[in-house]
Protein backbone atom coordinates (compact mmCIF):
# COMPACT_ATOMS: atom_id res chain seq x y z
CA UNK A 1 0.00 0.00 0.00
CA UNK A 2 1.32 3.28 -1.28
CA UNK A 3 -0.85 5.81 0.30
CA UNK A 4 -2.50 5.53 3.65
CA UNK A 5 -6.40 4.37 3.06
CA UNK A 6 -9.16 6.54 3.13
CA UNK A 7 -13.06 4.73 4.27
CA UNK A 8 -15.91 6.49 3.85
CA UNK A 9 -18.97 5.07 5.72
CA UNK A 10 -22.83 6.60 5.83
CA UNK A 11 -21.70 9.18 8.94
CA UNK A 12 -17.67 8.70 9.43
CA UNK A 13 -14.37 8.95 7.23
CA UNK A 14 -11.38 7.37 8.57
CA UNK A 15 -8.32 8.54 7.30
CA UNK A 16 -4.99 9.14 7.89
CA UNK A 17 -3.96 10.87 11.42
CA UNK A 18 -2.11 14.66 11.23
CA UNK A 19 -0.63 17.22 12.95
CA UNK A 20 -3.51 19.11 12.80
CA UNK A 21 -5.57 16.60 14.75
CA UNK A 22 -3.23 16.82 18.05
CA UNK A 23 -5.90 19.64 19.48
CA UNK A 24 -8.78 17.59 18.68
CA UNK A 25 -6.88 14.17 20.30
CA UNK A 26 -5.61 15.85 23.14
CA UNK A 27 -9.10 17.49 23.78
CA UNK A 28 -10.96 13.99 23.59
CA UNK A 29 -7.98 11.52 25.07
CA UNK A 30 -7.24 13.38 27.92
CA UNK A 31 -10.66 12.01 29.57
CA UNK A 32 -10.12 9.59 32.74
CA UNK A 33 -13.44 7.57 31.64
CA UNK A 34 -11.76 7.11 28.86
CA UNK A 35 -8.26 6.06 30.20
CA UNK A 36 -9.73 4.20 32.69
CA UNK A 37 -11.34 1.96 29.72
CA UNK A 38 -8.82 1.37 27.50
CA UNK A 39 -5.34 0.00 28.10
CA UNK A 40 -3.20 2.25 25.81
CA UNK A 41 -4.79 6.10 26.56
CA UNK A 42 -2.93 7.10 29.77
CA UNK A 43 -4.26 9.57 32.01
CA UNK A 44 -3.67 12.42 32.21
CA UNK A 45 -3.07 12.57 28.14
CA UNK A 46 -0.62 15.57 26.85
CA UNK A 47 0.21 16.75 23.49
CA UNK A 48 3.05 14.27 23.97
CA UNK A 49 1.41 11.57 23.78
CA UNK A 50 -0.99 12.40 21.29
CA UNK A 51 2.37 13.18 18.95
CA UNK A 52 3.61 9.47 20.01
CA UNK A 53 0.39 7.84 18.78
CA UNK A 54 0.62 9.91 15.64
CA UNK A 55 4.11 8.56 14.97
CA UNK A 56 3.67 5.33 15.90
CA UNK A 57 0.80 5.32 13.12
CA UNK A 58 3.18 6.48 10.59
CA UNK A 59 5.62 4.03 11.56
CA UNK A 60 3.45 1.65 11.70
CA UNK A 61 1.97 2.41 8.28
CA UNK A 62 5.74 2.36 6.69
CA UNK A 63 6.00 -0.89 8.26
CA UNK A 64 2.96 -2.66 7.68
CA UNK A 65 2.41 -3.41 11.39
CA UNK A 66 -0.12 -0.77 12.40
CA UNK A 67 -2.94 1.21 10.83
CA UNK A 68 -4.50 3.98 12.96
CA UNK A 69 -7.34 5.91 11.26
CA UNK A 70 -8.53 8.94 12.65
CA UNK A 71 -12.77 8.83 13.43
CA UNK A 72 -13.99 11.62 11.44
CA UNK A 73 -17.89 13.23 11.06
CA UNK A 74 -18.32 12.92 7.69
CA UNK A 75 -20.91 16.68 8.18
CA UNK A 76 -17.95 18.27 9.70
CA UNK A 77 -14.70 16.32 9.46
CA UNK A 78 -14.48 16.50 12.68
CA UNK A 79 -12.02 13.76 14.56
CA UNK A 80 -13.69 12.14 17.35
CA UNK A 81 -11.55 9.48 18.20
CA UNK A 82 -9.43 6.30 16.80
CA UNK A 83 -9.34 3.37 15.47
CA UNK A 84 -6.70 0.90 14.42
CA UNK A 85 -5.05 -2.25 13.10
CA UNK A 86 -2.28 -3.78 14.83
CA UNK A 87 -1.45 -6.56 11.91
CA UNK A 88 0.21 -9.86 12.57
CA UNK A 89 1.24 -10.71 9.53
CA UNK A 90 3.18 -13.84 9.99
CA UNK A 91 -0.64 -14.88 11.66
CA UNK A 92 -2.56 -13.47 8.74
CA UNK A 93 -4.83 -11.66 11.18
CA UNK A 94 -5.12 -8.30 12.82
CA UNK A 95 -6.03 -6.92 16.69
CA UNK A 96 -9.01 -4.01 16.30
CA UNK A 97 -8.50 -1.07 19.03
CA UNK A 98 -11.18 1.96 19.55
CA UNK A 99 -11.38 5.06 21.31
CA UNK A 100 -14.03 7.73 20.85
CA UNK A 101 -14.93 11.15 22.76
CA UNK A 102 -17.24 10.87 25.34
CA UNK A 103 -19.81 13.38 23.74
CA UNK A 104 -19.62 11.24 20.91
CA UNK A 105 -20.43 8.14 22.84
CA UNK A 106 -23.99 5.88 21.89
CA UNK A 107 -24.56 7.50 19.04
CA UNK A 108 -23.13 3.89 17.49
CA UNK A 109 -20.00 5.73 15.73
CA UNK A 110 -17.67 2.95 17.46
CA UNK A 111 -19.83 -0.51 15.84
CA UNK A 112 -19.76 1.82 12.46
CA UNK A 113 -16.36 2.33 12.28
CA UNK A 114 -15.67 -1.17 13.90
CA UNK A 115 -17.84 -2.57 10.68
CA UNK A 116 -15.63 -0.44 8.27
CA UNK A 117 -12.55 -1.86 9.32
CA UNK A 118 -13.69 -5.17 9.76
CA UNK A 119 -14.75 -4.93 6.33
CA UNK A 120 -11.28 -3.59 5.35
CA UNK A 121 -9.56 -6.20 6.81
CA UNK A 122 -11.33 -8.91 4.47
CA UNK A 123 -11.84 -6.95 1.29
CA UNK A 124 -8.71 -5.04 1.58
CA UNK A 125 -5.99 -6.56 3.36
CA UNK A 126 -7.37 -9.94 2.77
CA UNK A 127 -6.62 -11.07 6.76
CA UNK A 128 -8.16 -14.48 7.61
CA UNK A 129 -9.39 -12.84 11.13
CA UNK A 130 -9.55 -10.15 13.64
CA UNK A 131 -9.96 -9.91 16.94
CA UNK A 132 -10.39 -7.42 19.44
CA UNK A 133 -10.79 -7.48 23.80
CA UNK A 134 -12.05 -5.10 26.12
CA UNK A 135 -11.95 -4.68 30.28
CA UNK A 136 -14.55 -6.67 31.59
CA UNK A 137 -15.57 -3.67 33.37
CA UNK A 138 -16.28 -2.15 29.82
CA UNK A 139 -19.18 -4.38 28.78
CA UNK A 140 -20.39 -1.14 26.22
CA UNK A 141 -17.05 -2.01 24.40
CA UNK A 142 -18.00 -6.02 23.93
CA UNK A 143 -21.60 -4.51 23.08
CA UNK A 144 -19.57 -2.73 19.64
CA UNK A 145 -17.91 -6.04 18.62
CA UNK A 146 -20.82 -8.04 19.21
CA UNK A 147 -23.07 -5.43 17.01
CA UNK A 148 -19.69 -5.74 14.66
CA UNK A 149 -20.04 -9.34 13.92
CA UNK A 150 -17.25 -10.66 16.16
CA UNK A 151 -18.08 -13.74 18.28
CA UNK A 152 -16.72 -14.10 21.97
CA UNK A 153 -14.01 -16.20 22.53
CA UNK A 154 -13.36 -16.01 25.99
CA UNK A 155 -12.02 -14.22 28.84
CA UNK A 156 -8.44 -13.72 30.01
CA UNK A 157 -8.27 -13.39 33.82
CA UNK A 158 -6.49 -11.00 35.11
CA UNK A 159 -4.05 -10.48 31.95
CA UNK A 160 -3.33 -7.02 31.99
CA UNK A 161 -1.99 -4.88 34.64
CA UNK A 162 -2.37 -1.18 34.26
CA UNK A 163 -2.03 1.68 37.14
CA UNK A 164 -1.24 -0.96 39.23
CA UNK A 165 -4.59 -3.14 39.07
CA UNK A 166 -4.94 -5.86 37.09
CA UNK A 167 -7.86 -6.52 34.67
CA UNK A 168 -9.59 -9.41 33.02
CA UNK A 169 -9.85 -9.53 29.25
CA UNK A 170 -12.71 -10.34 26.80
CA UNK A 171 -11.64 -11.37 23.74
CA UNK A 172 -13.35 -11.30 20.51
CA UNK A 173 -12.25 -12.79 17.10
CA UNK A 174 -14.11 -13.06 13.32
CA UNK A 175 -12.91 -15.19 11.17
CA UNK A 176 -13.31 -14.49 7.19
CA UNK A 177 -14.99 -17.69 6.60
CA UNK A 178 -17.70 -16.20 9.61
CA UNK A 179 -17.37 -12.81 8.32
CA UNK A 180 -21.08 -11.28 7.84
CA UNK A 181 -23.08 -14.47 9.17
CA UNK A 182 -23.40 -12.58 12.94
CA UNK A 183 -24.41 -8.94 12.33
CA UNK A 184 -26.78 -7.55 14.42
Amino acid sequence: MEQFPRIETERLILTELTAGDIPQIVKYAANRRISDYTLNLPFPYTEKDAVYWINLSNQGFKNGTHLIFGIRLKTENQLTGGIGLTIEQRFNRAEIGYWIGEPFWNKGFVSEATRAIIQFSFDKLALNKVTSSHFEKNPASGKVMVKSGMIKEGELKEHIRKDSVYHSLVVYGLTKSDYGKNLV
